[in-house]
């Protein structure tokens, strides 16, 4: 009989482990679906990626029910000299870290929230520069590398299927600290297609 106890106690420890349990005590218990019980979510940045030519992927680990963390990875793959529409970011490639708070009571990580980020970012950024010539005031860019550090806030709204499926939409606005060469504010606008799992 002693024999038996133990492998009985291990089985009854593993199964009461495996179940997913959520903290809606409004779902029944065959209504726990992936967005509530899922804690890491994928997402690319389809805006960016279709209007500018960027690659803008994120991974996000959910936190609490209110609570998250991403890291967020840019990389601008357009040529600017080619196409106007990449002076849009004078960054080349990024590196954010968010902290995200979400409002709703209905779902885990779901629904309004604000985030606050801090950006490592590097790329080519211009001053315009006045010169006289001649008589004339002649204004001409001056291109600089820069690598910087931002930090700042954003607003934004996650909806997530049954699935795990979600629409990700966020803005936020930072400013750069340490280096003169680089942009005073930078900016942030994401539509965001992932899954979480």
């Amino acid at each position: 009989m002693k024999k038996l106890l133990l492998p009985l106690l291990l089985l009854c420890f593993s199964i009461s482990f495996s179940q997913e349990i959520t903290d809606d005590p409004n779902l029944d218990s065959e209504e726990v679906f992936k967005r509530d019980t899922a804690k890491n979510e994928l997402s690319i940045g389809t805006f960016n990626l279709v209007v500018f030519g960027a690659l803008d992927l994120a991974y996000e680990r959910i936190l609490t029910p209110h609570s998250s963390w991403a890291v967020e990875g840019f990389v601008l793959a357009l040529d600017r000299d080619s196409e106007d529409v990449g002076d849009a970011f004078t960054k080349d490639f990024s590196l954010t870290g968010k902290y995200k708070y979400f409002f709703s009571e209905r779902r885990t990580a779901w629904g309004f929230y604000v985030n606050g980020f801090a950006m490592v970012s590097s790329g080519e950024y211009y001053k315009y520069r006045e010169i006289y010539n001649d008589g004339y005031y002649q204004s001409e860019r001056d291109y600089n590398n820069y690598t910087d550090l931002a930090l700042g806030f954003g607003l934004g709204g996650k909806f997530v299927s049954k699935q795990g499926f979600f629409l990700d939409l966020n803005a936020g606005i930072g400013r750069n600290l340490f280096n003169d060469n680089s942009p005073t504010i930078v900016g942030q606008f994401n539509v965001n297609l992932g899954f979480r799992f």
